[in-house]
């Protein structure tokens, strides 16, 4: 009695292809388990990265528009020396 129950329980050895077979399928509920926490993940890393990306860019233009800015005022302030203070007597 004791060996029928010992041969009933035994798992009968797997072959290569059925063992593959047996871990893809494993692999695949895996997958189907995780797919959404995984994409969520992504989804959160990928607007992290876009929003640096994005407030790179906007400091990068503004930045140089603040340059621009203080360059012409530069050339204003050289143009207005170079023609002496403006007063009632030379205008």
């Amino acid at each position: 009695m004791a060996e029928k129950g010992a041969v009933g329980s035994a798992k009968p050895a797997l072959t290569a292809a059925e063992q593959q077979l047996f871990r893809r399928r494993q692999e695949l509920d895996y997958w189907k388990k995780n797919a959404a926490r995984l994409r969520g993940r992504n989804l959160l890393t990928g607007l992290a990265i876009g929003a640096f990306v994005v407030g790179m860019f906007s400091y990068t233009i503004l930045s140089v528009k603040q340059e621009r800015i203080v360059e012409e005022l530069d050339e204003e302030v050289k143009i207005n020396h170079i023609r002496g203070p403006r007063t009632s007597a030379n205008s």
